[in-house]
């Protein structure tokens, strides 16, 4: 059972600005604590036997330099890695090109902080959906991670993705693409704009599937 609230409170959201060799760039934020050490986050989020737990099978070499593929989703490239403190890859889906930076801090009570970036040059996408186009699906993300570290099992990728079309699944994601709404407009964006994005997005999440 997701505790909804408490996992959306949970998380830090920003949008924010930056210059990458491509051009002018937003970069989508997200943290959370979890409460588990440092070299068991690092585990979790590299191991390519520990990723499929909680996130998607992946492919490849996990290491610099090294290809990688998420089964259904993204590939891309290792760029950088410092363990177990951070790593970076480049981000391919649909023909576009993103990056994503993850980085790993001890609290001082312990715990470990998760931040990841996730930072792209605006397209057209970007434009009719904003951060939230990519935020839902980090939240999604976290929270796998979190019932992962809490159970010590694999998710069920069966009963994930009948949670993500029940009521609860949707309210997640309708207080996600909320608290992404509200990132955008102290990102900058004016709230008329931001709200029309948060809403095409919230659509596009939760559109029956198709037969």
């Amino acid at each position: 059972m997701v505790e909804v609230t408490s996992q959306i409170n949970s998380v830090q959201r920003k949008v924010g600005k930056r210059v990458v060799e491509a051009g002018d760039a937003l970069t989508v934020t997200v943290g959370r604590v979890y409460d588990t050490d440092l070299d068991d986050l690092w585990d979790a989020c590299t191991n390519p036997e520990r990723i499929p737990r909680w996130f998607l099978p992946v492919t490849g070499e996990l290491r610099v330099g090294g290809k990688y593929q998420l089964e259904g989703n993204a590939g891309g490239t290792v760029e950088r890695c410092d363990p177990p403190k951070s790593f970076a890859a480049t981000w391919e889906y649909g023909g576009d090109v993103s990056w994503i930076e993850v980085r790993l801090s001890t609290e001082p009570d312990g715990r470990t902080r998760f931040e990841l970036d996730h930072t792209a040059v605006p397209n057209e996408h970007w434009n009719q959906f904003g951060p939230g186009a990519v935020g839902i699906g980090w939240d999604m993300m976290l929270n796998g991670l979190a019932l992962h570290l809490e159970s010590g099992e694999a998710n069920d990728p069966e009963a994930a993705m009948a949670w993500m079309v029940s009521e609860e699944g949707t309210r997640f994601m309708t207080l996600s693409s909320e608290a992404w709404y509200e990132a955008d407009v102290d990102g900058g964006t004016g709230a008329d704009i931001a709200r029309t994005r948060a809403d095409a997005t919230l659509a596009a999440y939760t559109a029956p599937p198709e037969s």
